[in-house]
C-alpha cells in the first residue's frame, strides 16, 4: 500500500503550528501504551520539522551498504535514520509484521513495490520517486524495495518509524517463490 502523503511544505501556515522536532518525535513514542497506527506514525512524519542539528549525531555513511542509525526503540515503536550513498538499496523486503513510515529529510528516495503470489513468485507492481519533505510508507504485507538511485549524485538521509519495531524480514527476489529471511545491520562498522 505504499502511500504518498502531501508534506508539511504545502500546507498553508495555520495548519503547521502543530508541527514538532526529532525530540518531540522520541517523546510522542516514550508516551505510547500500544503500537501506534499506520495514519499516526504518517501524521508525526508530515509534520515533522527535524533540523540538522537533532540529526548530526545519527548520521554517517558507508561503502556498499546503507547505515541505519537507531534513534529510539521500545516495545511499541521505533525511529531509525538511514543514510544512503548513491545506489545503496535495501533487498526486497516486507517488515513480517511490521508497518512503517518515512520521510525524505534529503535527497532523492526510489521506491519499488512488488506483489507476490505463491505459485508464481515476485512481480514489479510500481514504482515512485520521492524528493525531501516527502512521505511515504508501507502497510502489512507490502513488499518494497527503497534506495538512492546512482544517479542521483547526491546522499539521502531518510527518517522512519515502525510499529513494532522491526526483527528479522522476508526477503524476496523477482520471478522466485522463495522467501528468505534477514535481519537489517545495525552495527556501526
Amino acid at each position: 500500500m505504499s502511500t504518498y502523503v502531501e508534506t508539511t511544505a504545502s500546507r498553508p501556515e495555520e495548519q503547521r503550528a502543530d508541527l514538532f522536532s526529532l525530540q518531540s518525535l522520541v517523546k510522542a513514542l516514550e508516551s505510547l501504551s500500544s503500537a501506534p497506527s499506520l495514519d499516526q506514525i504518517y501524521n508525526w512524519l508530515e509534520t515533522a520539522e527535524i533540523c540538522a542539528e537533532e540529526l548530526q549525531p545519527y548520521l554517517g555513511f558507508k561503502e556498499g551498504n546503507y547505515w541505519r542509525h537507531r534513534v529510539y526503540r521500545n516495545e511499541f515503536a521505533e525511529i531509525l535514520v538511514l543514510c544512503w550513498r548513491p545506489g545503496q538499496r535495501t533487498p526486497i523486503h516486507d517488515h513480517n509484521g511490521s508497518h512503517g513510515g518515512v520521510k525524505v529529510y534529503r535527497g532523492m528516495l526510489w521506491e519499488t513495490t512488488f506483489i507476490y503470489d505463491a505459485t508464481a513468485g515476485l512481480g514489479y507492481k510500481s514504482a515512485r520517486e520521492y524528493a525531501a519533505g516527502a512521505v511515504t510508507g508501507s502497510d502489512v504485507p507490502d513488499i518494497h524495495q527503497l534506495g538512492n538511485p546512482d544517479v542521483s549524485g547526491q546522499d539521502l538521509i531518510t527518517i522512519h518509524v515502525y510499529a513494532p519495531p522491526l526483527g528479522v524480514l522476508h526477503t524476496y527476489k523477482p520471478g522466485s517463490a522463495k522467501i528468505d529471511l534477514y535481519t537489517p545491520d545495525d552495527t556501526d562498522s
